[in-house]
């Protein structure tokens, strides 16, 4: 279990809180417009996002990761070259649909931090989205296999996740119902499903 802040005493009432707490940064994060003065496909904004959701829980929110990690059989970036492969990432460009799905496969390969990357990736990149494109994904239009599935696969072959992320685009970039569904859905890729979104308030 990760050293955390809340003194959980179990892996299950981490989790727990770990999802109450920072689906309520969350919503603040929505409803105070806290990314509207960040730069859209920075490391620095990543790390803001990071930092806003996981700071009352780990103490490591916000922070790049000291260790190596990995996913199954998938190594992510070997520390030793982390620093570099991210700003590599933060320059690519991200003027096109194409663009910005390439970066956010590159950065899922980076996978800065020691948990949370999933979740507060998902949300940098529909920053990046609705900065570059004026459109969000509607991810509540994603299913949860074909979403893990083409991100697996994503690193050699990223058409699937095009094609995915591609079809659930929408142009409601300030609707409240597309962002909180989208937020419940990115949860429970990740297995997080005890709270709906819309209870925590």
């Amino acid at each position: 279990m990760l050293e955390n802040k809340i003194n959980a005493q179990s892996s299950a009432e981490l989790a727990r809180e770990e999802e109450r707490i920072s689906k309520q940064k969350v919503i603040a994060m929505f409803e105070q417009d806290m990314l509207a003065d960040k730069k859209a496909g920075t490391i620095e904004t990543l790390m803001f996002i990071h930092k806003t959701l996981f700071e009352d829980i780990y103490y490591f929110a916000g922070k790049i990761r000291t260790v190596n990690i990995a996913k199954g059989s998938f190594r992510f970036a070997p520390v030793m070259y982390l620093e570099q492969s991210l700003k590599t990432v933060e320059q690519m460009p991200q003027k096109t649909f194409d663009d910005i799905v390439a970066k956010y496969v590159e950065m899922n390969i980076c996978h800065p931090f020691r948990e949370g990357n999933g979740r507060a990736t998902r949300i940098w990149l529909d920053h990046i989205f609705k900065s570059e494109l004026k459109k969000v994904v509607d991810w509540s239009l994603i299913d949860k296999e074909d979403y893990l599935l083409a991100m697996e696969r994503s690193p050699i072959r990223s058409t699937e996740i095009n094609v995915l992320l591609k079809n659930a685009l929408t142009e409601k970039t300030e609707d409240r119902e597309v962002f909180m569904k989208g937020i419940d859905t990115s949860y429970y890729y990740e297995g997080y499903t005890a709270f709906d979104i819309n209870d925590l308030r």
